[in-house]
C-alpha cells in the first residue's frame, strides 16, 4: 500500500537487467558485453518472489528483448554489441520469465490478468482481484514482440485479449476507462479516467502497438481514446500559443460524467507531451510540457503529485522520474529548438545537485526540503539517463543510423522491424486475413494540431517554442512569480 516502497524488485538482478540498452546506446560496448555476460551466467527466475505482472514485463521481460534485438542486429548500429557464441540466451530468459507470467491470465473471469503472480507458485491464493488499467493494458508490446520472435501466438493472444477486455468496459456515455477494475466482474471500483498513474501507458502502448505491429484496430482504439481525452479530460483554451483563457491542462474526472474529481496531476502524466509529438499535435505538446517544466523549475524536482490549485504538492516525493524528460528529448526531435536542450540542462543539474549520493542518485522524499531515501529505482538508468543522453547527443546512432526505432514504456530501444509488423498466426485478429493492407501512419488523428514533425518553419525554431505572454502565465499559476 505504500508508494514509496513498492515489491517491483523480484530477487531478479532487475537494475543490472534494466540498464542493458542504455550501455548499447551509449556505445559503450565492453560494458554492454560484460552486463551481458554478468546476467546469463546469474540471472534465474526459478525464484519464490512474487512480483508485479507490469513490472516485470516493462523492466524486465522488455530490456532481454531489447539487448536481445541489439546483439542479433546484423546492421550492428551502436558498434560492436555482439556477444561471442551467442545462443539467443536473453530470448530464452525472457521466454522463461513470460512462461512464469502467463497464470496471471488464467482463471479470470474478463481475460485481465491478476496484478501480481509469483514466479514459481503462479497467482499467490490471497491476491487481489483488482488491477489498474495501465498495469494490465500495457503488456502487447513486450508481449506482441516475444510472440513474433518465437512465432508462439500465446503472449500477444493474451495481452491484446486484456486490452479488447478493458476497451469493452469503457463508459458509453464518454468513452473514457476508469483506472482501476475488477477483474472477475468487469466492475469500475475506480472510477477516475486521467492521464497519469493507473492509466498512462495503456493509452500510450494502444499508439506503439499499431507503430511497432501495424495492426489497424490498435490504431483505431487509440484514435477514439485520444478522441475522448481531448473532449472531457482536457480543460483551458483551445488553441496553444493563441487566444485567451487558462493554459490548457489535462484534469481527473469521472468516467461516467466528465465531471473533475479533484484538482492533483501526477508526475506520470508528463509522458503525454512525448506522446503528441508521435502523432503530430506538437502545439499542444508545447503547451503541456512547459506547464511541468514549470513545476521542475520551481521545486528542482516533479514531486509525484502536484496540486495545480492549491499551488503545492500533494505527495512530495520524486523517484528520478524520466517522464518530463521523455518529452522533452521527443519535443527537441520534432523541433529541434534549442530551448529544449536548456529544459535538459536544467533537469541534469537539479539531479547533481539534489538527488546524487555516494553509490548512485537517490530519490528525493520530499521535493521542498530536498530529503533522500536510499532508494535508486531502476528506470533511472533505463529512462531518465538514456533520453538525457539523446536529448545532447545529436550523433548518436538512434538519430543517424538510418534505422527507425521506437521506445517502449521503459525506455527499451526497439527496431521498428518488418518481422515484427507479420504475424505467423492468423488467430489473433479475426478478419484479419480480408485486411492485408495495414494503414499508414498518416491516418493517425490529432485534434486541436497545427503542426506536426515536418512542418516545423525555420523561424520557430529560434524564437521560445511558446510565447513569453503564456510562458509567464504557466509560471504564475504554479506559483514561480
Amino acid at each position: 500500500s505504500n508508494l514509496n516502497i513498492n515489491d517491483v524488485l523480484g530477487n531478479y538482478s532487475l537494475t543490472l537487467i534494466d540498464a542493458l540498452d542504455t550501455l548499447a546506446v551509449m556505445g559503450n560496448s565492453s560494458e554492454f558485453q560484460k552486463a551481458v555476460k554478468l546476467v546469463i551466467d546469474t540471472v534465474s527466475f526459478d525464484k519464490d518472489s512474487t512480483v508485479q505482472v507490469f513490472e516485470a514485463t516493462i523492466r524486465v521481460l522488455g530490456s532481454l528483448l531489447s539487448a536481445h534485438i541489439i546483439i542479433t542486429d546484423t546492421k550492428q548500429p551502436f558498434g560492436d554489441m555482439t556477444i561471442k557464441d551467442y545462443d539467443n540466451e536473453l530470448l530464452h530468459l525472457a521466454h522463461d520469465l513470460a512462461v512464469r507470467l502467463l497464470p496471471a491470465f488464467e482463471n479470470t473471469k474478463t481475460g485481465i490478468p491478476y496484478p501480481r503472480v509469483n514466479l514459481k507458485k503462479g497467482v499467490p491464493p490471497d491476491s487481489h482481484n483488482e488491477t489498474c488499467t495501465a498495469g494490465a493494458g500495457s503488456l502487447l508490446v513486450e508481449f506482441g514482440i516475444l510472440s513474433r520472435l518465437l512465432g508462439d501466438s500465446t503472449f500477444e493472444w493474451v495481452a491484446r485479449r486484456a486490452v479488447k477486455a478493458l476497451w469493452s468496459l469503457r463508459s458509453n456515455n464518454t468513452g473514457l476507462l476508469g483506472n482501476v477494475v475488477n477483474i472477475q466482474t468487469g466492475h469500475w471500483v475506480g472510477k477516475q479516467s486521467g492521464l497519469g498513474a493507473g492509466s498512462d501507458s495503456f493509452y500510450e502502448y494502444l499508439l506503439k502497438s499499431y507503430i511497432l505491429f501495424g495492426e489497424k484496430e490498435d490504431l483505431e482504439m487509440f484514435n477514439a481514446a485520444y478522441q475522448n481525452i481531448q473532449n472531457h479530460l482536457r480543460r483551458g483554451r483551445e488553441a496553444c500559443n493563441e487566444g485567451e483563457g487558462d493554459p490548457p491542462l489535462y484534469v481527473n474526472v469521472n468516467m461516467y460524467t466528465g465531471q473533475l474529481m479533484n484538482t492533483w496531476i501526477d508526475s506520470l502524466q508528463a509522458f503525454f507531451p512525448g506522446l503528441q509529438v508521435l502523432i503530430g499535435d506538437v502545439e499542444d505538446a508545447i503547451c503541456l510540457h512547459a506547464f511541468y517544466y514549470a513545476i521542475w523549475k520551481r521545486y528542482g524536482a516533479l514531486p509525484e503529485r502536484y496540486n495545480w490549485q492549491l499551488q503545492a504538492p500533494d505527495v512530495p516525493f520524486y523517484p528520478l522520474r524520466p517522464e518530463l524528460v521523455e518529452s522533452t528529448y521527443l519535443l527537441y526531435q520534432a523541433t529541434k529548438n534549442p530551448f529544449y536542450l536548456h529544459v535538459g540542462m536544467d533537469i541534469l543539474q537539479s539531479l547533481e545537485k539534489y538527488t546524487k549520493a555516494k553509490c548512485g542518485y537517490a530519490t528525493l522524499h520530499h521535493v521542498v526540503e530536498k530529503t533522500k531515501e536510499d532508494r535508486m529505482e531502476s528506470f533511472f538508468l533505463s529512462e531518465t539517463c538514456k533520453y538525457l543522453y539523446l536529448l545532447f547527443d545529436e550523433e548518436n546512432p538512434v538519430h543517424k543510423s538510418g534505422n527507425k526505432f521506437m521506445f517502449t514504456t521503459e525506455g527499451h530501444i526497439v527496431s521498428v522491424d518488418e518481422r515484427f509488423r507479420n504475424s505467423l498466426w492468423e488467430d489473433i485478429l479475426p478478419g484479419e486475413e480480408e485486411n492485408t493492407q495495414k494503414s499508414k501512419p498518416t491516418e493517425l488523428k490529432a485534434a486541436n494540431f497545427s503542426s506536426n514533425c515536418n512542418r516545423v518553419p525555420d523561424e520557430r525554431r529560434y524564437l521560445l517554442p511558446l510565447k513569453s505572454n503564456y510562458m509567464r502565465q504557466i509560471d504564475r499559476m504554479v506559483g514561480l512569480i
